[in-house]
């Protein structure tokens, strides 16, 4: 394991120089490269120096896209992933249902399902409007809450509700110092900057019928489509790379999560998620056409992931299981 390059004051570790350069020799080894990097460090490190310990900065919470219709009353499987990345033993839950046309019956069902698989509390983020989205109540909510999940229903009410609001700025705060965002079928689509909110599953490969617009921009660089097999809805993310092969399609089919964790993507539950990815592609006639006639592409890569698997943004590829787990341990190795 090679050390890495850092700025270090043993002070601040409450360590002599000897007995701090021991504890990295242990924790690195003591080949000659790592023994070399070792010394170089060493002459960093100012003895003598007040002692000060940085407050740590608090990591930001984990992105969650669920493909809609997952387990709330059996395994509760990706639930269960969701409020176990809160890292909390108590974590607490806000459930918005802006987007759904039966609220009352949506939070009922969420409230049932963390509550079974460990939520010290579940609250209803209760916002129908733009009045709602600016009232300090749901800000004060938003600020207390260590899981903020986001119903189905219609993404447009959600971006049209929430855009440029008090509540929007709240979230993406929370987010910055830990808070988990987690939603299903609307509630992902959401998430990227540019949404896809409309398009008929059956014929969607033609100019202009997939609908987008601005999202919430949690994610950037990706366009999300839900519930993707069971509504073959295949062509609509092929028009989107068409469109703009820069984006990378996200296709969650039912039951299906992905974390977008810095440049990786991490996918778990029962279902599929569906890569689309156009930016390799050899052709297309897209910029000829008029609206709604039929759109030729080729090149376009698709890759079907499930649970322990995962993708590379950077260098667009997918990660088998070993690989994607032999990442999530680099961070620990870094802060040991």
């Amino acid at each position: 394991m090679a050390v890495r390059d850092a700025k270090i004051n043993s002070c601040d570790m409450g360590l002599s120089r000897e007995r701090f350069l021991g504890n990295l020799t242990t924790t690195y080894g003591a080949s000659p490269a790592n023994q070399d990097r070792l010394m170089n460090m060493s002459a960093k490190v100012t003895e003598g120096a007040p002692e000060t310990v940085a407050a740590p900065r608090r990591a930001r919470g984990a992105l969650v896209a669920i493909g809609g219709a997952e387990d709330k009353t059996n395994e509760i499987g990706i639930l269960r992933t969701v409020l176990a990345l809160t890292e909390k033993p108590d974590p607490v839950v806000g459930v918005v249902t802006t987007a759904s046309s039966i609220p009352d019956d949506v939070f009922a069902a969420y409230d049932a399902a963390f509550r079974i698989i460990g939520a010290a509390d579940v609250l209803d983020v209760r916002v129908r409007d733009r009045r709602g989205a600016n009232a300090p109540q749901v800000i004060e909510m938003i600020k207390r809450v260590d899981v903020l999940f986001i119903s189905g229903g219609d993404q447009m009410r959600l971006t049209h509700v929430f855009g440029g609001s008090a509540a929007l700025d709240a979230i993406r705060r929370r987010h910055e110092t830990g808070m988990v965002i987690a939603g299903t079928s609307a509630g992902a689509a959401c998430q990227s900057s540019t949404m896809v909110y409309g398009g008929p599953a059956d014929d969607s490969l033609r100019k202009g019928a997939v609908k987008m617009s601005a999202g919430f921009g949690f994610i950037d660089g990706v366009i999300i489509d839900t519930h993707f097999l069971e509504r073959g809805r295949f062509s609509r993310l092929m028009e989107v790379g068409a469109t703009n092969p820069e984006y990378l399609g996200v296709g969650l089919g039912e039951d299906a999560a992905a974390q977008f964790d810095g440049g990786l993507i991490r996918v778990f539950g029962p279902g599929h998620v569906i890569v689309v990815d156009s930016s390799e592609i050899s052709g297309s006639n897209v910029y000829d056409l008029a609206e709604g006639e039929a759109v030729a592409v080729s090149g376009v890569k698709m890759h079907a992931l499930v649970d322990g698997y995962g993708y590379s943004l950077t260098d667009r590829r997918v990660l088998e299981p070993d690989e994607l787990e032999a990442h999530g341990l680099e961070p620990r190795i870094a802060n040991t």
